[in-house]
């Protein structure tokens, strides 16, 4: 058995790997055409660049694993149907369950290491992301000087220039107004002219030749200074232009960025603060009414009207009551927040072993262990699994379902689908009719092969 065992389990290596391998790369080059044009001119580092990159390569792991569980699950046991191995198998006495037993023990051990990476590297490698993002957004791009527009990139500065080089910093006709000064207009014109950065991009440096300084006092506009120059500098301050990073303590966890531990202690914190809005509601209800009926006396000439004090103290009440009620539908929402985000933590991971009593049968049935066929079964699973998954967040967060029915829909509706399909399987010889897809092949590419390899033929 341990030889069999070994055996069932290589066929799911390679396949595994492989769809993996595959989905990360789809995954990297949706994120990179999403977010490319947002990096794109701000002279990143490629250190920067890889390092955001590796972060990012975190939640797609989570999301490949158990679609790879699933295409290894449906080639390994497509191609040992295809081979006549399975039917082997059970004339030996194997049954199915004992078949799919170590893929099933392998499932459970890659979802106890995803639920572990889920709740230890994920967090952290999202709020790394997180914080990297948002100092890549607040680089400014690369100065750019267009000949004939006024460049205003520079705080306190407004530049012209009348030709530019392609191939170097030399400028031509520059003309440069210093607001830096409330007090003084200051006007810098120079016949050519070069520019750089400081080592530390925090200035903007320009060396200007063979031009003029025209100074205008604003207090009573009589003061006017010009000065001629053969070389002149200016340094102006140029924040934003170099890439600084910012401590990770400054920023605040989100719920994506958390254990799931640290969420339940956060969740029953949360609850505390509930139970304590309750109990002030109750209070005011109880000792303020009193207070308020209690108050309501026959006129008094030396008091201030009763009646109008009663009223007074009713809004007031009103008011408290409202707030109270306000507070706990936030701390409400808050609490339904992480519970979803704690519930999909480990419900992710079980997706492997659903997955695994879904793929077992399919590829039985469908007799045929190629990538091709295992990508258009998986499709559809993927799209339910996803459905579910993303349609329960969503009314989980805003209070219609309860979060742990949202985030395990999925997998019991996939897990009742796929115990069905391990059930008749193991009990019947159940096959997937491919004739429907012959037509779409075309005669060239069909050859001749065993009658398990055959359109719409199964042994």
């Amino acid at each position: 058995m341990y030889i069999l065992w070994r055996h069932i389990l290589q066929r799911h290596i390679t396949p595994f790997i492989s769809a993996f391998l595959i989905l990360m790369f789809i995954f990297l080059l949706q994120f990179l055409m999403k977010s490319l044009d947002q990096f794109v001119g701000k002279g990143l580092s490629a250190l920067v660049i890889g390092e955001l990159i590796v972060t990012q390569l975190a939640w797609m792991v989570v999301l490949a694993v158990p679609m790879a569980v699933l295409v290894a699950t449906l080639m390994a046991f497509g191609a040992l149907s295809s081979t006549n191995e399975v039917t082997a198998m059970r004339s030996s006495g194997v049954s199915l369950y004992r078949m799919m037993a170590p893929v099933f023990i392998a499932s459970v051990v890659v979802c106890y290491f995803l639920l572990r990476f889920n709740n230890d590297v994920l967090p952290d490698a999202n709020h790394r992301a997180k914080v990297l993002q948002t100092d890549i957004y607040r680089k400014k791009p690369t100065l750019s000087l267009t000949p004939g527009l006024f460049a205003q990139d520079i705080q306190g500065y407004s530049i012209l220039v009348r030709k530019t080089f392609e191939h170097s910093n030399d400028l031509e006709g520059v003309t440069i107004f210093d607001y830096t000064n409330s007090n003084v207009t200051t006007t810098v014109t120079a016949n050519r002219g070069t520019i750089s950065f400081s080592p530390d991009y925090r200035k903007l440096i320009m060396d200007l030749y063979d031009g003029e300084i025209h100074e205008l006092n604003h207090g009573d506009f009589k003061q006017y200074r010009k000065i001629r120059f053969q070389k002149h500098r200016i340094a102006m301050n140029a924040e934003g232009y170099t890439f600084q990073r910012s401590q990770e303590s400054a920023f605040s966890r989100g719920d994506r960025e958390l254990s799931a531990y640290t969420m339940m202690a956060i969740v029953d914190s949360l609850k505390k603060l509930v139970d304590q809005s309750n109990t002030q509601i109750a209070s005011i209800l109880k000792r303020d009414l009193d207070d308020l009926f209690s108050s309501v006396k026959p006129p008094n000439p030396i008091n201030n009207d009763p009646i109008f004090s009663a009223s007074n103290r009713a809004i007031v009440i009103k008011n408290t009551i409202e707030s109270e009620y306000g507070r706990i539908d936030y701390l409400s929402r808050q609490i339904h927040e992480y519970s979803v985000e704690i519930q999909k933590k480990f419900a992710i991971p079980v997706a492997c072993i659903v997955f695994v009593l879904v793929g077992a049968p399919l590829g039985i049935m469908a007799r045929r262990g190629t990538f091709g066929v295992a990508a258009s079964l998986s499709l559809g699973f993927f799209l339910l699994y996803w459905a579910c998954l993303i349609g329960g967040e969503k009314l989980a967060d805003r209070g219609f379902i309860q979060p742990w029915v949202g985030m395990w829909a999925a997998n019991i509706i996939i897990g009742i689908i796929g115990g069905y399909l391990t059930f008749k399987t193991a009990r019947e010889n159940l096959s997937i009719d491919w004739s429907w897809f012959s037509k779409f092949v075309p005669k060239s590419w069909r050859t001749e092969a065993s009658p398990t390899d055959s359109f719409g033929e199964t042994v």
